[in-house]
């Protein structure tokens, strides 16, 4: 087990949007990352509200998103839903010693406590090369923006946003989360090419309308869910916010699954030539 921490912050009551300095993770073993399991602690390991964390996210700088290959790699978020990512038998992200993995965390306080001392921690499970091979998978990460940044203006009402991505693989896609901020309603993800609804995730709201939590849907009893190449696969994010006026960047909708390739060998191609652009920014 590898733990990462990121922060401390002081938290005062309504704060909003404080984001420590990015921090960099390097992998201290050859294997596999298998399982994430999130939560927010003080500085002596206890357990914190879900709700100060508004997300984290890591990205690996040694490899591309094969669905945004502008961008680097991005491997694992949380936000306040605190969804941990499960292990699936057989299977693994695959890592080296030396891969540099950025870590970025934004929080917020909407409540009238203060907490002097939050920190970001995430259990990451691996398994070492000298256990025996995995098979790889990828994160496959369908934004409602495309491959523009993830958050945007949350409209007052009933909104719904829509991103569509042209398969550049064949594989299988093992199973889907999602990522919603408050008054989301549903993530649909759908294959255009084929006419078909690939999930339906509807998330539980409390009575206010604020995030708890959004559930996964797993594809693997019946084998995976195929996409080929030129596939368009289309993701729509639905909101209805109860505010009179609109929120600057209160809003994202993603879908994010685990993506094994027909062909590993293909992904080859996404390890970085080149300098990557700053870490985890989508800035156009």
């Amino acid at each position: 087990m590898l733990t990462v921490r990121h922060g401390p912050v002081d938290l005062p009551p309504h704060a909003h949007h404080l984001v420590p300095p990015i921090s960099l993770l390097t992998i201290p073993f050859d294997g596999w990352i298998v399982a994430y399991r999130p939560r927010l602690v003080d500085e002596l390991g206890a357990r914190l509200p879900h709700r100060l964390l508004h997300h984290i996210d890591f990205f690996n700088t040694a490899r591309l998103n094969f669905l945004c290959p502008r961008y680097e790699e991005y491997i694992f978020a949380a936000g306040s839903e605190m969804q941990e990512w499960p292990s699936l038998p057989g299977l693994g992200y695959r890592v080296r010693r030396g891969d540099r993995i950025v870590v970025r965390t934004m929080f917020h306080n909407p409540t009238a406590t203060r907490f002097p001392s939050v920190y970001a921690e995430v259990r990451v499970e691996y398994r070492l090369v000298a256990d025996g091979p995995l098979r790889n998978y990828y994160p496959a990460w369908f934004a409602a923006t495309g491959c523009g940044p993830t958050d945007y203006d949350l409209q007052p009402g009933r909104s719904v946003k829509t991103g569509e991505f042209v398969m550049p693989y064949t594989g299988t896609l093992l199973g889907v989360g999602g990522h919603l901020h408050d008054y989301g309603r549903r993530l649909l993800l759908e294959n255009i090419t084929r006419s078909e609804a690939i999930a339906t995730l509807t998330p539980k709201l409390d009575s206010d309308g604020q995030m708890l939590s959004v559930p996964t849907v797993s594809f693997t009893t019946n084998g995976g869910y195929r996409l080929s190449r030129g596939d368009v696969v289309k993701v729509t994010a639905t909101y209805d916010s109860p505010m009179g006026h609109g929120l600057s960047g209160g809003a994202m909708g993603i879908v994010v699954g685990y993506f094994v390739p027909a062909e590993d060998r293909e992904f080859d191609a996404l390890v970085f030539r080149r300098s990557p652009r700053a870490p985890g920014r989508r800035t156009d």
